[in-house]
């Protein structure tokens, strides 16, 4: 009987420390930290407060308690927007940057430094004149220690100022910031003041100032033989493990064979489906870079620092934090992930470097625009925008603040674009009215609208057909791009562009639009073409040849939408 009740005891200890266990894997893979935070909550990476939890996975005396956080940063602390900004200086035109120029006898001015500044004058943001600004931006200079140069004139203690390095230091002895926001490469999360400053990411030296490259994940991964596993390495460079393991960690260890391993250069990307990065590392935010640009999901261990552009980035899609003190139930916890999540992350990892990472003039425009997205408040952008295919920087609020105006967010709000649609005919060589381009296309049952410009030098026609859709024709357009001009007399999301020259029938017209409307982002029309690199003129050509490919549509015939 003592021997049964021993059993028993035995048993139920056994059971309740395997649900232990696997309750406790739960919590061992944390999203990253929220877009957009939340007012009057504790900001910045979680604090590891589940010790108690944790020791189920330690030996004894393993785990420290958590060392007590340095106190935040001095400089400004008790600025918030609210405090140190004055929106009253913003008029109606919304965000307008005075750039204080830099003596070239006090600080040197680099190519990059050049660049930014050649941006922001080009861009719609820009104002040659103080009193008309609303945002004062002091640049650091390209220098390890980030240099600015003496203090402006015009600093007014900091106020409506912004700070801009792309490096971690900044400023040390020459600027008091005051009242200023700083926009920074990766600053700690405890001198960081969310929703006042700006983290931005850490750029390597070499990083393109225009343009940029695209992300180089490759068909629809993760595919069979890539790496399960990316490990930073100490001396620069990435180590991948092979699939069939839970791979050597930094120490050496191995909790099972670790398969073949391949050491990449510091310049390659890694290939790999998972990049663990130590959040201790003095690089850790340049190899999160290198991630997201190689479409391998970053797994961060417990960064000190601010992701960028956290305010409006939701990195719950596109990225891992892990607790370095599990580190080795790291690799077993990744491959219980399914294959859905992963393709998820590892496309929005593209996503994100595309649209806000892949250059200085990107990342300088994604700073600007969350200013300004303060200044509007409520008509700014709202999270769907910044976290979807094309993006804010694309999607401008001056537009629209409603998704459901924009061709990209139909699906994702369970939407479909309005029944109807606008037809623009551009009449340019001397003739007839195209009469029977407009019965056909008046026939179909969703036109609402037709529009005629007529830009030859020809009279008007008295005449023109009787139509069960209004019909308008405009008069002195000279120029075929004319037929893009946002007319406010458009009513529809959906445009049928036609060439008086062209010949559809009523069926063809509907068949047409009910194709766009699966596919309300992109064009749909009639005629086709392709492109191809001509060799022997050493620059593109362009062929109507009939193929099973093409890489354009002509608007002759076409439907987009009007944005």
């Amino acid at each position: 009987m003592q021997s049964w009740r021993r059993k028993s005891l035995w048993l139920a200890l056994s059971a309740s420390w395997l649900l232990l266990v696997l309750l406790g894997g739960l919590p061992l893979l944390r999203p990253a930290v929220p877009s957009r935070p939340r007012p009057g909550a504790p900001q910045g990476w979680p604090h590891w407060l589940d010790a108690e939890l944790l020791q189920s996975f330690s030996q004894s005396g393993e785990l420290l308690e958590d060392a007590p956080r340095p106190p935040r940063a001095s400089h400004g602390s008790s600025c918030n927007w609210g405090t140190c900004f004055d929106t009253s200086k913003c008029r109606g035109d919304g965000l307008k940057v005075f750039v204080h120029p830099v003596a070239a006898a006090a600080l040197p001015m680099s190519e990059t430094h050049r660049r930014i500044l050649a941006f922001i004058e080009g861009s719609r943001y820009h104002s040659f004149s103080p009193a008309e600004a609303c945002l004062y931006l002091l640049l650091s200079l390209d220098s390890p220690a980030g240099e600015c140069g003496p203090v402006p004139s015009q600093w007014n203690g900091g106020k409506n100022h912004l700070v801009l390095s792309l490096h971690p230091a900044l400023c040390p002895r020459t600027l008091q910031l005051g009242q200023a926001m700083v926009a920074k490469a990766s600053p700690t999360v405890d001198s960081f003041r969310p929703g006042f400053d700006v983290a931005l990411p850490l750029l390597p030296e070499a990083h393109p100032l225009q343009g940029g490259v695209s992300g180089q994940l490759r068909q629809h991964s993760p595919l069979p033989g890539v790496a399960l596993l990316a490990l930073e390495e100490e001396r620069g460079g990435w180590r991948t493990a092979g699939t069939n393991s839970s791979a050597c960690l930094w120490d050496g260890h191995c909790k099972q064979d670790p398969g073949p391993e391949l050491t990449h250069s510091r310049e390659t990307l890694p290939n790999a489906t998972f990049c663990l990065i130590s959040g201790k590392r003095p690089d850790a935010s340049l190899r999160f870079l290198q991630a997201l640009q190689a479409g391998c999901i970053p797994v961060l261990l417990s960064p000190p620092w601010e992701l960028p552009f956290s305010e409006v980035i939701d990195w719950t899609k596109a990225a891992i934090i892990a607790d370095e003190r599990l580190l080795l139930q790291v690799p077993a916890a990744l491959q219980e992930m399914s294959p859905a999540r992963v393709l998820a992350l590892r496309q929005q990892t593209q996503f994100l470097w595309d649209a806000y990472f892949s250059s200085v003039e990107k990342v300088i425009h994604t700073t600007l625009e969350i200013i300004q997205d303060r200044i509007f408040g409520t008509s700014a952008h709202p999270s769907l925008l910044w976290n979807n295919p094309p993006g804010a920087l694309l999607a401008l609020p001056t537009f629209s603040i409603i998704p459901q105006d924009f061709p990209f967010y139909h699906f994702q709000q369970g939407s479909r674009p309005e029944g109807r649609f606008s037809t623009l005919i551009w009449v340019g060589a001397p003739g007839q009215p195209p009469l029977k381009l407009i019965q056909a296309v008046a026939g179909s049952q969703h036109c609402a609208q037709i529009l005629v410009l007529w830009s030859n030098e020809q009279p008007l026609p008295s005449r023109w057909p009787e139509t069960a859709v209004p019909l308008t024709v405009m008069n002195g357009h000279r120029k075929v791009s004319d037929r893009f001009f946002p007319y406010s007399s458009i009513s529809t999301d959906a445009i049928l562009s036609l060439d008086a020259r062209s010949s559809l029938s009523t069926s063809e017209v509907d068949f047409a639009f009910v194709v766009w409307q699966s596919f309300p982002e992109r064009m749909v029309g009639f005629l086709t073409w392709s492109h191809f690199w001509d060799e022997a003129l050493g620059g593109w050509g362009y062929t109507a040849e009939k193929t099973n490919e093409f890489s354009m549509v002509l608007t002759t015939a076409a439907f987009y939408h009007r944005l």
